[in-house]
């Protein structure tokens, strides 16, 4: 079972992002308001998703 873990950015109605680790180096998000909905992502995928993040590309 992945142990999900908030992000420090999240609001008092706790509606934010979870994120998980998984093996591999992957990871998977979710939101709270729908935890059975998570997206998964490799490795390399987090890497660019979140360089997109930074970036302001997303």
């Amino acid at each position: 079972m992945a142990a999900w873990r908030r992000c420090s950015a999240g609001g008092a109605e706790n509606n934010c992002a979870e994120v998980a680790n998984l093996p591999g180096g992957a990871k998977a998000v979710r939101d709270s308001k729908d935890p059975a909905r998570p997206l998964r992502f490799t490795a390399s995928g987090w890497a660019a998703f979140r360089a997109g993040v930074i970036d302001g590309d997303l």
